[in-house]
């Protein structure tokens, strides 16, 4: 009973708001010190503070996610969110040397914490990951599109443009560039000044993968944020419903014990 009852109030003490809001406050100065120590100027005026900075940092981190992993036990490990937080914080604590020396670029995604300390990220999250399904299927029917006009154009323009349709994949990234916007008046015009009904495909291309494909994937993620604000009751994590079974079978003991005494 002692041992639940203080699982209760550590538990208690991180799900505060104090807590919740020091936490991201060391998430938000541990990334910007992070992205000062890119600056040679600020490293050698005041390097070791911006060091000692996110050593501290680092230490909150780990020492959060032990108290996180005492307060809710075994249902620390059911919690996708606990498993994000633990990994970016080890390789954080995995020597950035030799081999690992790329480890030391990859600290500043620690700064994806903050993702899992505020709920409005994740919930933006959960609905990104609810509409995986519907955007797989519009990239496919994306991908067959800009296929299918990546060959168009290696026949028909191959011969005018050969450093942008000289072959299938050269044909693929032009195609792709087009797509972004990327300085496709200048590409469409070179063409179009051997073949002047060249517009036909370009502004079709565009219509077709810009106006209407790209549009699809808004308007997937759009449908599944609006169902995500119009559930009645937030989905809760498997930390926060083994805690709700623990404060019961904490109660029903209690009551137990009320109910034998004289």
């Amino acid at each position: 009973m002692s041992s639940l009852s203080r699982r209760e109030r550590v538990r208690v003490f991180l799900e505060s708001p104090l807590v919740q809001r020091a936490v991201i406050c060391v998430i938000v100065v541990n990334a910007v010190t992070m992205g000062c120590e890119t600056s040679p100027a600020l490293m050698d005026s005041v390097g070791w503070l911006l060091v000692a900075v996110d050593h501290t940092a680092l230490a909150i981190f780990t020492a959060e996610i032990a108290v996180r992993l005492y307060a809710y036990g075994r249902a620390f490990f059911k919690d996708p969110w606990n498993w994000f937080d633990t990994v970016i914080v080890a390789i954080a604590l995995i020597p950035a040397s030799g081999p690992t020396s790329i480890l030391r670029a990859l600290r500043i995604l620690r700064a994806l914490r903050l993702v899992s300390a505020v709920p409005s990220m994740r919930r933006v999250v959960h609905a990104l990951l609810t509409a995986v399904p519907g955007m797989a299927s519009i990239l496919g029917l994306l991908v067959l599109l800009v296929y299918i006009a990546a060959v168009i154009s290696t026949k028909l323009f191959g011969d005018i443009l050969p450093e942008r349709f000289d072959d299938l994949p050269r044909s693929l990234f032009t195609l792709f560039q087009i797509m972004t916007g990327d300085d496709w008046g200048t590409i469409a015009q070179a063409v179009m000044d051997h073949k002047p009904w060249a517009w036909v495909f370009f502004i079709a291309y565009i219509l077709m993968s810009t106006f209407i494909a790209l549009n699809l994937f808004i308007a997937v993620v759009v449908n599944a944020m609006n169902d995500a604000e119009d559930s009645p009751t937030e989905v809760r994590t498997q930390a926060e419903l083994q805690a709700v079974r623990e404060e019961l079978a904490a109660l029903n003991a209690k009551l137990d014990l009320l109910a034998r005494r004289p």
